[in-house]
C-alpha cells in the first residue's frame, strides 16, 4: 500500500503557505449515545454505574485543576513580560544618557570640522568652552570607568534577550497545557461527558500579532 502522504511525489505548494491560529472556541457536545451509555450502566449493572460516577467526579476534579494550571502558566508569561518592561525602561534611561553625551561630543567635533577658526578676540573663550566640555566628558568617564555605562547597557540588553527566551518558553508551556485541555475535553466517555455538562469549550493557544509576523519576515541585516 502506498503512503497517503508522499513527500517525494507531492502534491507540493511551491509558493508555501502561512498558518494562522483560528480564533474560535469549540463547545463540547455529546449525543444520544452518551445518554444511552450512562442509562445502560445504571439499569443493567449498578456497580459499573457507581464506578463510572466516581470516574466522572475524578474527571471533573482533573479538568478544574487543569484550568488552574492554564491560569498559572498564563500568569508566568505576565511575570516575565513585566520584568522585560522594567528592563527596557532601564535601557531607555541608559540610552538617553549615552545619547546626550554623544551629542555634546559631536557638537564640539563638528564645530572644528566645519571650519570654525576663532580670532584672537574669542579664541580664549572658545578654548575655555572646549576645556569645560572635555572636563565634563572626563568626569563622565571617571564616573563610569571601563565604560560602565555601555557595559550596563550590554547587561540590560542581555537580560532583555534572556527574558525574551523565557517568555517564549513560558508560551510553549502554556500552549502545551492548552493542547492537553483541548484534547482531554473530547476524550469520550468520561471527560467528554463531564465537559459537555459543564459547558466547557476549547481554548485558544498563544497567537502572534500581525505586526510581529510582518516584522519576522522583514530583513534585519
Amino acid at each position: 500500500m502506498a503512503n497517503e502522504l508522499d513527500e517525494m511525489n507531492g502534491p507540493v505548494n511551491e509558493a508555501g503557505r502561512d498558518v494562522n491560529v483560528i480564533e474560535k472556541q469549540i463547545p463540547v457536545k455529546t449525543g444520544v449515545g452518551s445518554i444511552i451509555f450512562e442509562v445502560v450502566l445504571w439499569i443493567l449493572f449498578i456497580i459499573p454505574g457507581l464506578v463510572f460516577l466516581f470516574m466522572k467526579i475524578n474527571a471533573q476534579k482533573y479538568l478544574r485543576q487543569l484550568q488552574q494550571r492554564i491560569q498559572h502558566n498564563a500568569s508566568q508569561i505576565d511575570n516575565y513580560l513585566e520584568q522585560r518592561v522594567q528592563i527596557l525602561q532601564n535601557v531607555v534611561g541608559i540610552v538617553e544618557k549615552s545619547v546626550d553625551l554623544d551629542k555634546d561630543v559631536m557638537k564640539s567635533v563638528a564645530a572644528f570640522r566645519g571650519g570654525v577658526h576663532p580670532d584672537e578676540a574669542n579664541r580664549n573663550e572658545v578654548a575655555g568652552q572646549l576645556d569645560a566640555a572635555m572636563r565634563s566628558i572626563n568626569v563622565a568617564f571617571e564616573a563610569y570607568p571601563d565604560l560602565k555605562a555601555h557595559r550596563a547597557l550590554a547587561d540590560a540588553m542581555q537580560q532583555n534577550s534572556y527574558l525574551q527566551k523565557e517568555i517564549t518558553a513560558a508560551r510553549e508551556v502554556y500552549n502545551d497545557t492548552v493542547l492537553r485541555w483541548n484534547s482531554d475535553i473530547f476524550a469520550w466517555p468520561t471527560k467528554m461527558i463531564v465537559a459537555a455538562k459543564a459547558g466547557y469549550t476549547t481554548r485558544i493557544p498563544f497567537t502572534a500579532s500581525k505586526e510581529v509576523k510582518e516584522q519576522a519576515r522583514s530583513k534585519f541585516f
